[in-house]
């Protein structure tokens, strides 16, 4: 098995399990989105915070110069404090309480991402209260698959997620009604995990058809985001550290009709931080059972959800041996029996005490971490502190 390279001397003093950010991976990633981002003009990403919002990760990434994507309050306050300017800063989500508009309101943030008539008419009547104006773009449910798992799709008409098409230019016209918003783009996203460029041409492909119908009648828009989805390679972590983003903004700039001044904004997230992150935990025991053999560690699904909840792939590694492999059953300590993150696995020779590695663990790890059974919620170390 070819293994990662982990400053293993360093691990063996911290207590386990605990989450590992190569910040010297992250970086060369943001490096690589601002190359490709920069070969066209008026494109901007904003950082998905829900992927993760340590704030020493955020602190690396707000210093790239992206901005932020948030779905709650607490993102927005977590991204200002780790420095992402107001101005650079959209907020998206089904959900947004009074709260969290008055925040976004009173801290003059970028854009409202609307999902609904109603969600429009509280921003109004609250900026109101305050004498302001808030942007606002209306994410339009594209109807547009994705090849990707179904607890992750987002773009779909049964999904909960934004305005519907037929509804697109009625919401807009109701808008132009209204004192304390102005309406300046449209928001869409399809999906996570998404690794077929052909289902970002088929979001460009409607967004065209919807543009060309907005034109008909008169409506211009000022800004085009499209979302996030990029995947990463789960299996490949070592030789697939980054995302291929020049195919996935190469695909936008030539599929994608922009208008004259137009402006294209990105959220990716899964696709900045999930490679740089890893999940490091401890084997307790090893049991051996009729049929097979466990390595039971000390992390749990409480540390990371993804197997459990979608039956998501890390690529596992024993990286304190290089004995022969054997296949194991990787399980933790929680009192459910979907406490595995893999079965029949094939690890160098695990003993009481070997380190484990969860690789590709950056992203929906360490930030959906649950405090089940009492247990103690990970802590994240980036390179610098070990």
């Amino acid at each position: 098995m070819i293994k990662g390279t982990f400053p293993i001397e360093q691990f063996q003093r911290v207590q386990t399990p605990f989450y590992y950010y190569d910040t010297d991976l992250l970086r060369d990633t943001l490096r690589a989105i601002n190359k490709e981002t920069e070969r066209h003009e008026g494109f901007s990403v904003h950082y998905a915070v829900k992927a993760n919002a340590n704030p020493k990760v955020l602190n690396v990434i707000c210093q790239a110069g992206l901005g932020a994507d948030c779905v709650s309050g607490g993102e927005i306050e977590a991204a200002l404090k780790a420095g992402f300017p107001s101005n650079k800063i959209v907020y998206a989500g089904v959900g947004k309480s009074d709260w969290e508009i008055n925040l976004g309101i009173d801290k003059d943030i970028f854009c409202f991402n609307v999902e609904s008539i109603s969600e429009l008419e509280v921003i109004d009547e609250l900026a109101g209260k305050r004498g302001k104006v808030a942007n606002v773009c209306f994410r339009i449910n594209p109807n547009v698959g994705a090849h990707t798992h179904a607890n992750i799709t987002t773009g779909l008409a049964e999904n909960k997620f934004g305005i519907a098409m037929n509804d697109m230019e009625d919401v807009i016209h109701e808008s132009a009604k209204m004192k304390n918003v102005r309406f300046i783009g449209l928001h869409f996203h399809i999906g996570s995990q998404i690794l077929d460029m052909g289902d970002f041409e088929a979001l460009c492909n409607r967004i065209n058809n919807l543009q060309d119908q907005l034109e008909r009648h008169r409506i211009k828009v000022e800004n085009i985001n499209v979302g996030g989805g990029l995947g990463i390679s789960y299996g490949h972590p070592n030789h697939l550290p980054i995302p291929d983003f020049k195919a996935y903004f190469d695909t936008y700039a030539k599929k994608l009709r922009l208008r004259h001044g137009q402006k294209l904004h990105f959220e990716l997230g899964r696709a900045v931080v999930a490679q740089c992150g890893s999940l490091i935990t401890k084997v307790l025991y090893v049991k051996t059972g009729a049929f097979k053999q466990f390595a039971i560690v000390d992390a749990g699904m409480t540390d990371l959800i993804r197997p459990a909840l979608y039956n998501a792939y890390h690529r596992i590694e024993n990286i304190s041996s290089d004995e022969p492999e054997e296949a194991y059953d990787v399980v933790g300590p929680i009192c459910e029996s979907s406490d595995v993150f893999g079965k029949a696995i094939d690890l160098n020779k695990c003993h009481r005490g070997d380190l484990i590695a969860l690789r590709s663990a950056g992203a929906y790890g360490e930030i959906m971490a649950s405090q089940y059974n009492c247990r103690k919620l990970p802590i994240g170390y980036i390179k610098e502190e070990l």
